[in-house]
């Protein structure tokens, strides 16, 4: 099974209104070391580079919503702030090792006193879990106060929470607290919680733990505010991988005259920055299903589009450099499947 793809020329700011809903967003953009026109030349410029894509991502993004990061570590660090501002719940920062053979022969400890870098970071965010208070209301509150507070509203003890989900203690223990122990309530779970409230509930405030006001929430609705999380046993936070070389290396039938004879020839090498394709599929399977949204914005290569395609989720890019867009566009047409 492969998935659909949209591949746009230019900004992608141009295009995020017109793309379907994110499941999750791989961002490969900026690094703050003018790798490319309009990169920042260094990292403390990179709130400014993408504060207006974050912004877009954040109004585009559901509960559900995914985000991976990818940058240097202190690129990162200068961006999380403002992805905590507009709502992104940081979860674990990943690794990627490239090993020794990264390592450039002119590296000369006298003169560059640190230890030679082999690692990039891919930065893993979830949507912090907020709802309206109210059905309606302006007000955004922790999904963990919500749910307290709806269950208050019953007038029933919390205790007979613990009841509702034929368990001792573990509701008010889990998912009423307050604090970081607190637990997002499965399905199953919150639809115990739901009918409980809503048949011994106050008559007078129902519904409860209601999103429109009108009806309870239902399975479907509670799935959707939690994002897809698909573990794979033994992988961990450090991916020992290494460089992208040779044939791994997309280098397309693009043709460019060569310095001096101006003589047509292939391109040696195409983007300096490429990502791996597994390990852009390692974060596609772990936060996606098959037909999820997978949002690539600095497109480059493509190589979160063409993982996505290749395990059947539908993808959308964007690039504006006119090089990058044609060989892009080449490597996703390869896949044999139609632009939608």
């Amino acid at each position: 099974m492969t998935g659909e793809w949209r591949l746009s020329c230019g900004d992608a700011l141009d295009f995020y209104d017109t793309w379907d809903t994110p499941t999750t967003i791989i961002s490969d953009g900026a690094y703050g070391v003018g790798g490319f026109p309009g990169d920042p030349r260094t990292p403390a410029e990179l709130p400014r580079w993408y504060e207006p894509h974050i912004a877009a991502w954040s109004a585009k993004a559901t509960l559900a919503t995914t985000l991976w990061l990818w940058n240097t570590e202190i690129g990162w660090a200068n961006i999380h702030p403002l992805l905590t501002d507009h709502g992104w719940q940081y979860e674990t920062l990943n690794i990627w090792n490239k090993g020794t053979g990264h390592i450039a022969g002119n590296v000369n400890s006298k003169t560059i006193r640190r230890f030679p870098v082999v690692t990039e970071v891919c930065a893993f965010y979830t949507r912090t879990p907020r709802l309206p208070r109210h059905p309606g209301s302006p007000e955004f509150i922790h999904m963990k106060e919500w749910l307290l507070s709806e269950w208050l509203r019953t007038g029933l003890p919390k205790a007979d929470a613990n009841k509702a989900c034929g368990v001792k203690n573990a509701a008010t223990r889990k998912y009423f607290d307050q604090g970081w122990l607190w637990y997002f309530p499965p399905v199953d779970v919150m639809m115990q919680l739901v009918a409980h409230a809503n048949w011994f509930g106050d008559p007078a405030g129902r519904p409860y733990f209601s999103f429109d006001g009108t009806t309870p929430v239902s399975a479907a609705e509670w799935a959707t505010t939690r994002s897809v999380w698909h573990h794979e046993h033994g992988v961990t936070n450090v991916w020992e991988r290494p460089p992208l070389r040779n044939s791994e290396r997309y280098r397309g039938s693009m043709r460019r005259s060569a310095p001096r004879t101006h003589k047509p020839t292939k391109l040696s090498a195409s983007h300096l920055n490429q990502k791996p394709l597994d390990l852009m599929e390692r974060c596609i399977n772990a936060t996606t299903n098959p037909g999820d949204v997978v949002w690539e914005p600095f497109g480059g290569l493509c190589s979160a589009s063409v993982a996505a395609v290749r395990l059947g989720r539908t993808a959308f890019s964007a690039e504006p450099n006119q090089d990058f867009y044609q060989l892009a566009y080449e490597r996703l047409s390869s896949l044999n499947k139609y632009l939608f």
